[in-house]
Formats: structure tokens, C-alpha cells, sequence
């Protein structure tokens, strides 16, 4: 097997054992070596959970922020040096619960960013509560009588609004899952990938076992370019398909509409400050 440079040895990793986060980790870390990335060029970036631990297990440069904003800082690296290969990272909770505004519109937005979802539809870093994907019935510690909200369908609601690129893997399955990560980082845009995994220890509905009976791979006669039958597939009843659902290339990336770079393509961070410039602009501010 092929030295995988992001690895970081034998340390301490604050997982449960069985937890589909290290699957995830492994499927990540071998496709930025099949990607060939340079560590110092890449970013993760995460928020709070279990799945936002990623970062700090991957042998590269790393932002943890708040509780869902992973999104809002990765955009913000990525605008400032768009020469940066950058990963949101977090889980069902962290993306699409406390970030789900910021999911919302960074498809919108549409930066150059990679957004890798851990979805074991719970939150288990507080030990058990229903998470955004947790399905009707779903009984827990706080819902005590069974969850009765309609689970949040992440895949569906980006196609809708036209992301442009929308995937879901499991984590069980890790070379297809390196695959997806693979083909998610090359492409140039906002990329969803939602990836199922199983939680040991407060999730004993949605295991590994369950995942393995309850999901199939789409089709190879499968067009991910075609947005209706993409949608038509994100919302079936049933088993839950997994694969690449939905490309659109030809939307424009954040990174290209900035003011900044319409006369310069000198990244924001190697832009010298002219001091002199700031004080008038400041003393005209004071004055007004």
C-alpha cells in the first residue's frame, strides 16, 4: 500500500471502539494520498462532535471552531488563498442542525470547499439526544416517547437548491467512500458528501448491520447531471442509495465573484497592507 503522508502514527484517538469515524478517517487519509495533496496545502476545518475530531487525528493544518460553523471558516480560508485545498468537517448535528443555516447557504455560495458529513442520526458527543437525521420513532434519553419530526434529507434539500455536487457514501464500505472523498475533493465548487456510519454506543437502531441492509449503490446508467432524476432518487422511500447523485460543473465558484480578484489573482494573504491608505480610510470614517 502506498505511504499515506496524513497519517499520524500511533496516538491516542478518543473514539469509541467500533465507531464508523475511523473508517471515515482511514477512507479520508488515503484519498489525499491517492490525490497526491501536499499536507501543508491542505485545511480541515471542524466544528464540536465527535465527527469535528477529525481534524486533530490527520497529519495536516487544522481550524476547530464553534459548534456549526466549520462552513463560514472554511469559505473565509479558502477565499484568502484559494491555492488551499479545504474540508468542512462535522457531523449530522454540527452540519445540519447548529450549521444548518450555513449549509443552506454556502451551497448557495458555492466556494471551492469539501463538505464531509459524519451522519450516525445522533448526536453522540452529549451522549444520546436526537440529531436533525434521527428517524420517526427514534427513542433517546430527552425523546423519550420516540422522535415525531420528519428526519432533515440533506441530499434531497442540495439538489434542490442546486449544489454542485452531491454525494452519499457509507462509512463501512471504506474504497468506495475514498472513492466519493476522491471525487468530491477534485471537483471545483461546493461538494456535499454525506456519509452514513454507525454509532456503538447511542445508536442501536442504525448499526452496521442495519446500514449494510438498508442502502444500495445507484446505478452505473445513473446521470448525475440530470437535477430531476437526482431529486427523484434523494427522495425515494425505502432503502437509502448511495453514490454520486448530482454534478453541476458549469456553476460558478464563490472564489471567482470576489471583487478582489476581478483586477489581481494574488491571493488576499500575500496582499501587502498600504498603511497609509487604512489611516485615511479610517480618519474619513472618525470625521463622517
Amino acid at each position: 500500500m502506498k505511504r499515506v503522508p496524513f497519517d499520524m502514527g500511533d496516538i491516542d484517538i478518543a473514539w469509541c471502539p467500533g465507531c464508523g469515524n475511523f473508517k471515515i478517517l482511514d477512507a479520508l487519509k488515503q484519498a489525499l494520498t491517492e490525490l497526491d495533496l501536499d499536507p501543508e496545502k491542505l485545511v480541515i476545518v471542524s466544528g464540536i462532535g465527535q465527527a469535528a475530531k477529525m481534524p486533530h487525528y490527520v497529519r495536516t493544518n487544522v481550524f476547530n471552531g464553534l459548534h456549526g460553523r466549520a462552513i463560514p471558516a472554511a469559505t473565509g480560508i479558502k477565499t484568502a488563498n484559494p491555492e488551499l485545498t479545504v474540508i468542512a468537517e462535522g457531523g449530522d448535528g454540527d452540519m445540519y442542525g447548529e450549521g444548518g443555516n450555513h449549509f443552506l447557504h454556502a451551497i448557495r455560495r458555492n466556494s471551492d470547499i469539501t463538505n464531509i458529513v459524519h451522519n450516525n442520526m445522533v448526536y453522540a458527543l452529549t451522549k444520546g439526544q436526537a440529531s436533525p437525521t434521527s428517524t420517526i420513532g427514534f427513542t433517546t434519553p430527552v425523546q423519550v416517547g420516540g422522535v415525531t419530526e420528519e428526519p432533515f434529507n440533506a441530499i434531497a434539500v442540495a439538489i434542490a437548491q442546486d449544489a454542485s455536487f452531491v454525494a452519499r457514501a457509507f462509512s463501512g464500505d471504506e474504497d468506495q467512500t475514498k472513492d466519493i472523498i476522491k471525487e468530491a475533493i477534485a471537483h471545483r465548487g461546493y461538494a456535499l458528501v454525506d456519509i452514513l456510519q454507525n454509532c456503538v454506543s447511542f445508536n442501536k437502531v442504525n448499526t452496521y448491520q442495519w446500514f449494510k441492509e438498508n442502502t444500495y449503490y445507484l446505478e452505473d446508467s445513473h446521470d448525475p447531471l440530470n437535477r430531476i432524476e437526482a431529486f427523484k432518487r434523494a427522495t425515494e422511500e425505502g432503502k437509502l442509495p448511495l453514490g454520486i447523485f448530482y454534478r453541476n460543473p458549469d456553476k460558478p465558484c464563490f472564489e471567482d465573484t470576489v471583487p478582489a480578484y476581478h483586477t489581481s489573482r494574488t491571493p488576499l494573504f500575500k496582499r501587502k497592507v498600504d498603511v497609509r491608505k487604512l489611516q485615511v480610510l479610517i480618519d474619513s470614517k472618525r470625521s463622517g
